[in-house]
């Protein structure tokens, strides 16, 4: 599938402040927001997105060599959140026992997740080679917070790669995400913070600085980071933008071109103006500067594919995305009935029923919230289906961990939630 049955609904007769007043500082998992502000997509089938760019994992797996191993890990990590860029729809908080799935032969992969919790909601996912070459498996919780003009995401939750044939084990959390402009102007979206990837299996480590976009927009999108060996030793610089492209280079190539541009710069120092300060109503996105300047000697090691012509009215989805809620002919037979396709909800506003999108959504949280009744007045407790609560082996923290059976399809005595 290239394209959605319809264009996305203007947002722009809504008034997004008369919601969120009165949410500032609150977290936003517990607010209900209209549809207009959703993307037809479960959250489910949004981290699902991680598997876009899985030639990078492929890549690692034939790799003989540890650090061109974490480069390719250290590319997927920032290409995992690449479709995060101007994607400023929210997907559809899943209902307890939500699953999806998702198999692509000709990428050599099947993955399955499920809605293990409400409060919190925690999302949790599992994916295999189909070849036996590794197992890419986390937990996601994103605390969401309004703070009046943004709204920030915070990635709780690990990630962890396992690459079979080498023994090795990966982990990393993704950066912090934040959109800007909720109330006025235009929505722009920025990701920040420090991604540590460590490979527990020979101690080498990446770390990667998601750049804040800094006063006069510098710094946007840009992503820096490097490779450290077991004794701590600088292997090489990896740098781009989450939107663009990942480079890596030895680090005396780098500091060389760093010294040379630093100069350059003194010479020019240019009058710059400030267009973002604390009065004013707008957090005004930073031109988009230079893209990235390559430093001579460098390597690509991940380049973000085009978007079709037609994105920006779609959500602003990759064509990755845009496959994600398709029921294709004989699928009904063989997903199981919780699987995110059959949301009658997302289904309606995929197909442009505005209306009956949130009449549907109404009816299922007012059924999950009934059912959750019925369970506190028998002292039952919920209990997952496919995925249970353990301890993950390489960070010794509390982790959801697949328990196996899903692509058997015994589907028996699932929760009937839609």
């Amino acid at each position: 599938m290239t394209s959605l049955p319809v264009p996305m609904f203007s947002r722009n007769t809504i008034s997004v402040w008369s919601i969120l007043k009165k949410c500032i500082g609150l977290e936003l998992s517990k607010i209900t927001m209209p549809i207009v502000f959703n993307e037809p997509l479960s959250f489910l089938q949004r981290i699902t997105e991680y598997m876009e760019h899985i030639y990078l994992i492929n890549r690692a797996c034939s790799l003989p060599d540890s650090i061109e191993r974490m480069k390719a890990v250290a590319a997927f990590a920032v290409s995992a959140v690449a479709s995060q860029w101007d994607r400023t729809g929210k997907p559809f908080n899943p209902l307890l026992g939500e699953t999806y799935e998702l198999t692509r032969e000709e990428h050599g992969f099947r993955l399955v997740s499920e809605q293990v919790s409400h409060h919190p909601p925690i999302s949790a996912f599992h994916a295999e080679s189909l070849v036996g070459d590794f197992v890419f498996h986390g937990s996601i919780y994103p605390k969401l917070k309004f703070w009046g003009k943004s709204v920030e995401a915070e990635p709780k939750g690990t990630i962890t790669l396992e690459l079979l044939k080498h023994n090795e084990a990966y982990t990393w959390s993704n950066p912090y995400c934040c959109v800007h402009n909720i109330i006025l102007g235009k929505l722009w979206i920025e990701q920040y913070g420090t991604v540590e990837i460590v490979n527990h299996s020979t101690g080498d480590k990446c770390v990667l600085n998601f750049k804040p976009c800094g006063m006069f927009g510098k710094e946007l999108h840009k992503v820096e980071g490097y490779i450290q060996d077991k004794s701590k030793k600088k292997c090489c610089i990896i740098y781009g933008k989450w939107t663009e492209c990942m480079w890596s280079v030895d680090p005396q190539s780098y500091e060389a071109h760093k010294k040379s541009e630093k100069k350059g710069e003194n010479r020019k120092q240019k009058q710059r103006s400030v267009s973002s300060y604390p009065g004013n109503p707008v957090d005004d996105m930073p031109e988009v500067q230079e893209t990235v300047c390559v430093v001579p000697g460098s390597t690509l090691l991940w380049r973000i594919d085009s978007r079709p012509a037609h994105s920006a009215t779609m959500y602003n989805f990759t064509n990755f995305a845009m496959s994600l809620n398709e029921l294709e002919p004989g699928m009904e037979a063989i997903l199981a009935p919780t699987d995110c396709r059959f949301r009658p909800d997302i289904r309606a506003m995929e197909n442009g029923r505005m209306d009956d999108a949130s009449r549907e959504k109404e009816r299922l949280e007012e059924k999950q919230r009934a059912a959750r009744k019925d369970r506190s007045k028998s002292d039952k407790e919920w209990s997952t289906r496919w995925f249970g609560n353990g301890t993950n082996p390489y960070t010794g923290l509390q982790d959801w961990l697949y328990t196996g059976g899903y692509f058997d399809r015994h589907y028996q005595d699932l929760p009937d939630i839609y």
